[in-house]
């Protein structure tokens, strides 16, 4: 199994995560999240009486922050937990080459 590095699997999931929030962010600013979830929660057989808040760029802004600083924390997690598996697998497979 190949390493992964840790620091940019945790960049690397940090902005997808984080860019995924921004375009919600502009869903909501140009007025179509309303329409966008209703559709969404539609399709999962949901019916829900909600609200979308007015869009505010300090609010959107820490969401973004947010979801990017928890998307690296999974990323980086993600990447030692991967690293720690390779290195028993490599340490299994090196046990078992030598007994053949």
């Amino acid at each position: 199994m190949r390493r992964i590095n840790p620091a940019r699997a945790a960049l690397s999931v940090g902005t997808v995560i984080g860019l995924f929030h921004i375009l919600w962010s502009t869903l909501v600013a140009i007025g179509v999240a309303k329409a966008f979830m209703d559709f969404v929660l539609r399709v999962h057989f949901v019916r829900l009486d909600y609200a979308i808040a007015p869009f505010a760029m300090g609010t959107a802004a820490l969401l973004v922050v947010i979801t990017f600083a928890v998307g690296a924390l999974f990323g980086l997690v993600f990447a030692h937990a991967w690293n720690c598996l390779a290195r028993c697998e490599s340490a299994h497979a090196g046990r078992g080459q030598a007994h053949s």
